[in-house]
């Protein structure tokens, strides 16, 4: 249980952290980027795949973890 734990805890940093690829801070500097009329300095699709992979785990492992509360 405490394994599952701590990956969705270093999952949510990958999404959340300044030096993460996948960081929330890319998400901004692609909206920043599109509101001034500039092209997106990031592939968003390609981000977006990312992300959704990690919030995917993320979904599963908390399924896993309510499988094992029962």
């Amino acid at each position: 249980r405490a394994e599952l734990e701590q990956e969705i805890r270093n999952l949510e940093s990958q999404l959340l952290s300044v030096a993460s690829d996948i960081g929330d801070w890319k998400v901004a500097k692609c909206m920043e980027y599109q509101a001034a009329g500039l092209d997106m300095p990031y592939d968003i699709n390609e981000l977006h795949a990312k992300r959704q992979a990690v919030r995917d785990r993320i979904n599963e492992i908390q399924e896993e973890l309510d499988t094992i509360e029962e």
